[in-house]
Order: C-alpha cells, then structure tokens, then sequence
C-alpha cells in the first residue's frame, strides 16, 4: 500500500511554522481557500500530483517567478479538499482519531473522487468501505453510478448484493424514478446485471439439489448393499434372521425395504415404483466392485448386459449413465472421507 510520510503537521491546521516550511499552496474551488502544504509530501502521496508539481515547479524555475507553486483542486467543496489534504497527510486511515471519522463520514464521496482522480488507492478503498457502510435503498443508485465512473469494484459489490436484495424498495426510490426517465441505457444495464445474478443463483441452486441427489443415492446404495448382504429388520437374505434393530439409516433402508417388497409381489407391466426399483438395480451393478459373487440380484446380470452395451458402443443414453455412475462414485468418495473424518474427530475428543 503507498503511504504518505507520517508528518505532525496537520494540512489547514493554522500552524505557522509548518505552514512558513511549505512550498505549496492547494487552492480550491473559486480560490476561496489556501491551504499550505509541502510538495514531498503530496508528491509521495499521489504520482499525479507529483507529475503537476514537477512540472509547475519547472516553469516556475524557468520564468523565474518568486513565491509558493500553486495546485489547483476543483469540483468538490472547500472543506472536502481540505480533509483530502489532510488524508494524503495522515497516510492511512484508521488511526486519525474523531477528526478523521468526522471527515470520512461527511466527505466520503467526494474524497473518493479526488483519490481516484489523482491515484490514491489506499484512500480509495478506504472510501469504498466507509461509503459502503452507510448505504441505503435510498442512496444505492446514485451510488452505483459513482461507483462505474470512479472504477471502485468493492463498492458496485455492494451496490449490486444490495439492488438483487431489496430491489422492491429501491424501485420506489426518486432516485430510480430519476433513472428510468433520463437514463434508459442505465436502467438496462442495471437490470442485466439483476438477472444475471439471479441466474447465477438459480444455477448454484441447481448444482446443490443435484449433489444432494447423487449423495441420496449414494446413500440408498450403501443401504441395498446392507440389506442384501447382512439383512436388516423385515427384508434379508434368504436363510438369515432379520437384524433385531433397525440401522443408522433408518429412513432410507425402510424406504428401500418397502420398495423390495412391492417390487417381489408387483406383477405390473407399467409401474413407476418397480421401474425405480430397476434403475437402482443397474446403478448398484454399475458400482459393484465383486469381482465373483454379489449378494443383490440381478447384479451380475446388469454387468454381463453392460459390458455388452460397452461393446456394441452404445449411444446417448450409455453416455448419460456413465455420468450418473461417475456423480454417484464421486458422492460416495465424499460421504466416505467425511465420515471418516467424523470418526476420528470424536475419537480424539
């Protein structure tokens, strides 16, 4: 971050030594105001300035004209260009006391401007986070423009999470009124970046419900696998006492469970619940690592007819399987390594 040399003189503070010591006079707007200052120090601060002293000095030496250099600071308030002056003084923000407070919070908006106009960035983000504190319904359009024309990102951050949040309010506001009936151009714009956002956010939402889908099914996987191999409560292997208690996943294996039972009595040609039955049949001989024998039915059949379709190169729907497959093993993987970590963090406790 570039900083200003830490001096204790205070720009406009009426100290007569320091200010007989300065070899600049900042003038502001109507020259109504003079404000000493020293060209090392402005110059440290800002390279623009820097660049405008160089040369004012240089043309001073040349013409030979006696008496202080003179910068000039337009468009903002007297006591804006002050507290500017004062910023580039203090050389950060944070540690100036009530003063500096008292400054950011009346001329923020202003002295970010003057910090993006003459280059300096530590003040500009500064202003950023102050002006972002303090932003309301009522304020956020005026400042999203602000923001666009001074190129402060963190600040149309803010504006943009604050437009997607409370949008309602702020078509309300005057200032968007004002907008709409003289700036089109920008009402669109704003609006495009509304949608995108809420795509973003659908799309996101998306990818969340399809996770939880494939560790859903991850899930119904495990519990197939218990129940065909060890039994649990009313549906088990052939041969085998039920499990006396029901399982950690109750919820999913008494679902399974259920879906077992109407799949063995069902004799229907077109039922839904039976075809769900089939998928997650072929899902589990698509996962199944046995290399002999499997407990599940039908698994080894479902491999024998997938690894003809391998062979045959299947079309389209080979390819979405695949992927369905390729999901679920991911989701296992990080349902296994969460677990595992689980595990060990309560055995350390």
């Amino acid at each position: 971050m570039c900083e200003a040399p830490r001096l204790g003189y205070r720009a406009g503070s009426g100290n007569a030594a320091a200010a007989a010591a300065a070899d600049v006079d900042v003038v502001t707007t109507g020259g109504r105001r003079r404000i000493p200052a020293h060209s090392s120090v402005l110059a440290s601060a800002s390279p623009v300035l820097g660049s405008i002293l160089e040369r004012r000095l240089q043309k001073d030496r040349e013409s030979g004209k006696p008496g202080r250099s003179v910068i000039r600071i337009r468009g903002v308030t007297d006591d804006a260009a002050a507290a500017f002056v004062r910023f580039l003084y203090a050389g950060r923000c944070g540690d100036g006391g009530e003063e500096e407070e008292d400054d950011m919070e009346k001329h923020a908006v202003q002295v970010l401007v003057l910090a993006h106009a003459y280059q300096v960035p530590w003040l500009k983000r500064a202003c950023e986070g102050a002006i972002g504190a303090r932003l309301t319904a009522d304020s956020v359009v005026d400042v999203l423009q602000l923001a666009d024309l001074c190129d402060a990102p963190r600040l149309h951050l803010r504006c943009a999470r604050l437009l997607a949040k409370e949008f309602a309010a702020v078509e309300r506001t005057e200032a968007w009124r004002f907008l709409q009936e003289n700036d089109p151009w920008q009402e669109l714009h704003v609006l495009e970046r509304l949608h995108e956002a809420d795509m973003r956010r659908r799309k996101w939402r998306r990818k969340r419900e399809e996770q939880r889908v494939y560790v859903e099914l991850s899930e119904a996987m495990d519990c197939l696998d218990h129940i065909c191999t060890e039994g649990c409560t009313e549906v088990g292997p052939a041969g085998r006492a039920p499990a006396p208690a029901p399982c950690a996943r109750y919820a999913t294996c008494r679902g399974l469970q259920l879906l077992i039972r109407h799949f063995s009595q069902c004799h229907r040609k077109s039922c839904a619940r039976c075809q769900r039955m089939w998928q997650l049949l072929r899902l589990h001989s698509a996962l199944c690592d046995r290399p002999d024998r499997c407990d599940t039915p039908l698994c080894m059949r479902f491999k024998q007819k997938e690894q003809e379709k391998a062979a045959a190169k299947a079309g389209d729907d080979g390819d979405k399987w695949g992927l369905l497959v390729k999901k679920v093993k991911a989701a296992r993987v990080f349902s296994s390594l969460a677990n595992r970590k689980q595990t060990s963090t309560s055995t350390q406790c």
